[in-house]
């Protein structure tokens, strides 16, 4: 382990950014287990590496006592004194006690050990690019599909999308370019898991987001999104400035904008509303596509009595309920949907 070695570990520095003191340590912790796997256990050994030369030394730790007991783990005043003066009993004294043919051992016990480390390290830098990406979009490649779980390869790791986070329907190939979001990035014995989705309802604020630069530049904000994945979502906008239209802005120059978004999301629904901080005026727009007469809350329950034309009811329910659902989720109200004549009636 001389200058080439040194060198080696630069190029690895340099080549997969990982710091030559993390592979000197685990280096050193390697080469005292090799030392004592060959050498005998019982001595406290430190191991030293010159980190220009690449030269090794080993150092038996001894406890200075008057009476030597354990040769290993001890030495006598009168032997410590021979080697500096100023000890005295309690030091502790460095002995060096490597090996003629320490150097082969080391090398075949150190190889394996600093590859494993240099995986772990790897594993780490990966770990903290991705932890620092942790609800953002990414652009992957489907690289395999195994029991309904999809590994989609990030570049420099791969990610998984679990049945719970793919979309109901959507179809998914090996080779296939995929647009996901990250849920969540753990660290695991084997490595960084990335939890990857396609039906969150941040990858439909991430999409608005990269098409629409009023929201990128802060003029437009989302409010809240309310999502079923592969159906519909309904999100909830307004705008700082008076003169910039925030639906206008989201659905784009004849619907560009949000059409490339339900292009992404294999035309999926999008119904984009306007936030108001007037409850009924939010509960009225939420409902949207359909026309409302009336809103009557009730703060304390926070829960809202909409009235609608008769003839727009079932499209204010919506298919199985959804429109209805989906608007108490984005005002975080419970809504009851009557039309005028269930309401007439009702009085």
């Amino acid at each position: 382990m001389k200058a080439e070695f040194i060198e080696a570990l630069e190029e690895i520095e340099k080549d997969k950014g990982i710091s030559k003191d993390i592979i000197f340590e685990a280096l050193e912790a390697a080469l005292i287990s090799g030392y004592k796997k060959n050498f005998g256990s019982s001595q406290n050994v430190e191991v030293e590496i010159h980190k220009i030369t690449g030269d090794v030394k080993v150092y038996a730790a001894k406890n200075v006592v008057e009476q030597v007991e354990d040769e290993l783990l001890e030495i006598s005043l009168e032997e410590a004194k021979k080697i500096d003066t100023k000890y005295e009993i309690d030091d502790i004294v460095k002995v060096e006690v490597t090996p003629k043919d320490f150097g082969r051992i080391a090398a075949q016990t150190a190889k394996q050990v600093v590859m494993q480390k240099i995986k772990e390290a790897e594993r780490e830098v990966i770990f903290e690019e991705f932890v620092d990406r942790e609800n953002e979009i990414v652009t992957g490649q489907i690289q395999r599909i195994s029991k309904d779980i999809i590994y989609v390869d990030l570049g420099k790791t791969e990610g998984v999308l679990p049945p719970s986070e793919q979309i109901e329907g959507e179809k998914y190939q090996q080779g296939d370019r995929i647009k996901v979001y990250i849920v969540e990035v753990k660290k695991t014995t084997k490595g960084p898991q990335i939890i990857l989705s396609r039906s969150h309802p941040g990858l439909v604020r991430r999409l608005f987001e990269l098409e629409v630069p009023e929201i990128q530049e802060g003029i437009v904000d989302i409010y809240a999104i309310s999502r079923e994945a592969g159906s519909r979502t309904k999100i909830a906008v307004y705008s700082k400035d008076k003169n910039v239209d925030p639906v206008g802005a989201c659905v784009g120059f004849k619907g560009s904008r949000v059409k490339a978004i339900v292009d992404e999301l294999n035309g999926e629904k999008i119904d984009i509303v306007i936030w108001s901080k007037n409850i009924e005026e939010f509960i009225a727009n939420s409902l949207s596509p359909s026309k409302v007469v009336k809103v009557e809350v009730n703060e304390k329950e926070k829960s809202a009595l909409v009235v609608v034309p008769d003839y727009q009811l079932s499209l204010a329910i919506g298919k199985e309920g959804q429109n209805a659902r989906l608007s108490a989720k984005l005002t975080n109200w419970k809504i009851d949907i009557k039309s005028e004549s269930q309401y007439g009636e009702g009085k």
